[in-house]
């Protein structure tokens, strides 16, 4: 889930004057070794489809496998599971530590691309106009190269790290997430784990005329569950309509769920993300925000603020009905009317709450409300300086002055199951595009700028060496 790249934009306009020319305008040639390799490892990556249906995830880790391995490293495996598969390196500190490990995340799964819709084989890796082309060139295989190169890089030259490195490459990321879930609770110990850092979020943004909107830093992630809305009855014969109609009770029910708003909540990350905000806000956007950052109980400020599009979901869990079934003939009264209700829940909201509020909006016409799947709690993961100080020095050695913004995802990525399990998780990708014409993460013709592949390799190199190397 590659979205954060750009949909976080309006919370990190930073009045800076726009730049005579956007960052893609500027052409980069480069003989860097290092980048020649990256290059090379990302055109590879592009090429498998390691998509649903036909996901060669096996075969991407198994030839990422081979990389690592011939650059020396010698603890990697590929772990098959579910028709797919994941890649685990282990890089152990030089000498012995007292320090936990870092993890480094990303996911070498995409969603779909048929040749038929694009302009190009989106399982080939184009470059055009100062782009690189394909499925994957932003989410993630951007990311699985970043690291790849990176560790490769810093063995080569000689790093020593003074806690083990842990990579973590999953198959299924875009779908179910299983692979995931098997590392935070089967093939590695979070006890172990000091912090992960997520390649699958993060990111910044320029707009078209050159004006920088800023980075952010993926600290929290709302928690998604899935519940099922049932309504049943004994049915009959259309001829002979009753009260208590299966859908005519589910659709009172959904309407209720329509016109609840939960309680708003706060947390670390959405009161630095709104502080932020304030600076570009229109008044009356500024004068919610303000309001609710000085009384976290001020419900009308938060609907407000709610009431924005770009702001939705950042103030409180949000649910909504997203799929729809009911009835068994077309005369005949139906017997069952089911709605999936998929919720977003805020960070620290427990599932247990949430699961009663629905049963209670939907007990009046006797609709029963029952999770599809268990959730899995996750707090936000707290702004630590170590990392924000790496970040940032990285991040500011290739865009002096830019913007840093703590960030919520609306969405979720592989970084949710490892913080359900206590492991801190940043989303610290450094990659860019100019919006709104690069936000292309799961549609046609996605691209991501040269610079931007090129600089975040640079960037990952510096972020494990600040991260796992001797202080400076």
């Amino acid at each position: 889930m590659r979205l954060v790249l750009i949909a976080a934009a309006a919370f990190l306009a930073t009045s800076t004057a726009a730049a005579a020319r956007t960052p893609v305008e500027v052409d980069m040639q480069t003989s860097d070794r290092w980048h020649v390799k990256a290059r090379e490892i990302y055109a590879r990556s592009i090429a498998f489809q390691t998509v649903e249906g036909r996901n060669q995830s096996p075969q991407m880790a198994a030839y990422l496998m081979a990389e690592f391995r011939a650059a020396g490293f010698t603890d990697v495996i590929v772990q098959a599971h579910d028709e797919t598969a994941a890649l685990i390196l282990r890089w152990p500190a030089a000498r012995p530590s007292v320090k936990k490990a870092i993890l480094l995340l990303a996911h070498m799964d995409v969603v779909e691309a048929l040749r038929a819709d694009w302009s190009r084989d989106p399982f080939e890796l184009g470059e055009e106009g100062g782009y690189f082309y394909g499925r994957g060139t932003g989410d993630n295989k951007a990311g699985v190269v970043a690291i790849t190169v990176a560790l490769m890089r810093l063995r080569a030259e000689g790093f020593q790290p003074d806690r083990d490195i842990v990579v973590l490459f999953t198959g299924d990321e875009e779908t179910s997430g299983r692979g995931a879930e098997l590392a935070a609770n089967q093939w590695l110990d979070p006890a172990t784990i000091d912090f992960a850092l997520n390649s699958d979020a993060g990111g910044g943004a320029w707009l078209e005329d050159g004006t920088p909107l800023g980075f952010g830093v993926q600290t929290a992630e709302k928690v998604y569950q899935d519940f099922a809305f049932t309504a049943t009855n004994a049915g009959g014969h259309s001829s002979r309509p009753r009260e208590d109609n299966a859908i005519y009770a589910l659709a009172r029910a959904l309407e209720r769920l329509a016109r609840h708003r939960f309680e708003p909540m706060q947390n670390e990350t959405t009161r630095a993300m709104l502080t932020d905000r304030l600076r570009t806000a229109e008044p009356a956007l500024a004068g919610a925000i303000t309001r609710w950052l000085a009384d976290p109980n001020d419900g009308e400020a938060a609907d407000i603020i709610e009431a924005t599009p770009t702001e939705i979901g950042i103030t409180r869990t949000r649910c909504v009905a997203t799929r729809l079934e009911g009835g068994h003939a077309n005369n005949a009264l139906p017997q069952l009317a089911r709605a999936t209700v998929n919720c977003r829940l805020f960070p620290g909201h427990d599932p247990a709450a949430v699961l009663a509020l629905l049963r209670g909006l939907a007990a009046p016409d006797e609709v029963a409300v029952e999770p599809i799947a268990p959730a899995r709690p996750a707090n936000a993961s707290p702004l630590r300086e170590d990392v924000m100080n790496a970040f940032r020095a990285e991040l500011h050695a290739r865009h002096p002055g830019a913007a840093i913004v703590p960030s919520m995802s609306m969405g979720a990525t592989d970084g949710l199951f490892f913080r359900s399990r206590g492991v801190p998780v940043y989303g610290v990708d450094s990659t860019w595009g100019i919006s709104p014409i690069d936000e292309r993460a799961h549609g046609r013709d996605e691209r991501l700028p040269v610079r931007a592949f090129y600089q975040n390799v640079d960037h990952w190199v510096g972020l494990v060496r600040r991260l796992a190397g001797p202080a400076r």
